[in-house]
């Protein structure tokens, strides 16, 4: 029996999604094909009617993850304006939710360092979506402000930010990672300079 192009299309958008959780939440070596099928409530068997190999899997989540943040700072900066949508991106960042659930927060806090020693699409994946963070922090630069500076000073938020995530998981629940996403929660003006 011959599927529709629209439930393909639906099928190998639930297997996204649940990649994107499960990669988040365990990284890419700790989660199977059949993790990730079984999430999406489909068969093994079927994965390679929708992508090549698990490197354009991962890619795909990785996509789908970075459009989850930008979807939601875009309805945010409609609803409320630029620095509105900044800060709350900042008070999300480094909540004590996003921290304790990998699975629905920042894919380069996630995956970052898994990337690096992975397939180049799934490094390039990455990129494009860091890229576009990082165009999202500079378009909010304030008027006049210089480019080059406004982007240096967004990669050097990102990746602070990011670090401190990476931090706060690491030491586990407790007084210190309070204090990790205090301090540097405490540091971030959401405007970019």
């Amino acid at each position: 029996m011959r599927v529709s192009k629209e439930a393909a299309a639906a099928s190998r958008a639930r297997i996204v999604a649940a990649a994107a959780r499960l990669l988040r939440e365990r990284g890419i070596e700790a989660t199977s094909l059949a993790d990730v099928m079984a999430a999406a409530g489909m068969t093994h068997g079927g994965f390679y009617k929708h992508f090549r190999s698990k490197d354009d899997l991962v890619a795909a989540a990785l996509g789908a993850a970075f459009a989850e943040h930008a979807e939601r700072f875009a309805q945010r900066r409609a609803a409320h304006g630029v620095e509105a949508a900044l800060g709350a991106y900042v008070e999300e960042y480094f909540s004590p939710e996003h921290v304790a659930h990998p699975g629905l927060g920042c894919p380069v806090a996630a995956l970052g360092a898994e990337t690096g020693r992975g397939a180049a699409e799934v490094s390039a994946a990455l990129a494009r979506g860091v890229e576009e963070t990082i165009a999202r922090l500079v378009a909010a630069a304030p008027p006049g402000s210089d480019g080059a500076a406004a982007r240096a000073a967004a990669i050097r938020r990102l990746t602070a930010m990011v670090g401190a995530v990476i931090v706060a998981r690491g030491v586990g629940p407790g007084a210190l990672r309070d204090e990790v996403l205090a301090a540097c929660a405490g540091t971030e003006d959401p405007r970019v300079p």
